[in-house]
């Protein structure tokens, strides 16, 4: 029975990224957007990223930021994968995949398709988020869930957008994803993690998958 995956994003600090691998994460992200809360310069990411255990896959996290500079910046931190969290065409990605494996962000509005994920070939996986017109990460809105099991077909699905740990088990019940995202869902303060939260939200996930049956 296969375990979701949990990926704990938005870490700024060392003590945030030491606890979230404590908590249990399989993933950690680090945002590059400058213009996040969350934002983190990418060479203290990489001396965080130099001091976490081998089995974290480390994600940087990239808002319609030039393809030079997400190279640029992927090799300063020491990435593992890369996240593109905004409208970056399907040539970029192709590229990008050729490097590194590349998690193409979505936002699940009104006129969201499953059949649009078709377009990024190559992608890792797929990360799936709450829709708000204003914010393209970090909405804190979440979606049907069910959707993620209509865009299962096109590859690996990831859910994020409002997930914290009182709802992440039914997120994972209801879109049986490969892996959950949370950044909001487990803080204290924009950038600070509460270790309580994280903990609650990897075990609530993990529960989830267990009554899925995955």
């Amino acid at each position: 029975m296969a375990r979701v995956k949990v990926k704990i994003c938005g870490l700024t600090n060392w003590r945030d990224a030491r606890r979230a691998c404590e908590a249990g994460a399989d993933f950690l992200g680090f945002n590059f957007y400058p213009g996040s809360p969350r934002y983190i310069a990418p060479a203290k990411a990489r001396r965080i990223i130099r001091r976490l255990p081998k089995r974290i896959a480390v994600v940087g996290v990239f808002q319609d930021e030039s393809e030079q500079s997400v190279r640029e910046i992927a090799r300063t931190a020491g990435l593992g994968y890369l996240q593109l969290h905004g409208d970056e065409p399907p040539a970029m990605v192709l590229r990008l995949a050729r490097t590194w494996p590349v998690i193409k962000a979505l936002r699940v509005g009104k006129s969201f398709r499953p059949a649009q994920l078709a377009r990024y070939k190559k992608a890792a996986a797929f990360l799936l988020d709450g829709f708000d017109r204003h914010r393209r990460g970090g909405t804190g809105k979440t979606f049907d869930w069910k959707m993620a099991r209509r865009a299962k077909r096109y590859g690996r699905i990831m859910i994020a957008g409002g997930l914290n740990p009182e709802n992440v088990g039914e997120a994972v019940r209801a879109g049986n994803p490969w892996a959950v995202d949370v950044s909001s869902g487990v803080e204290a303060a924009p950038g600070k993690k509460d270790f309580v939260r994280m903990k609650a939200f990897v075990q609530a996930a993990r529960r989830g998958a267990r009554g899925n049956g995955k």
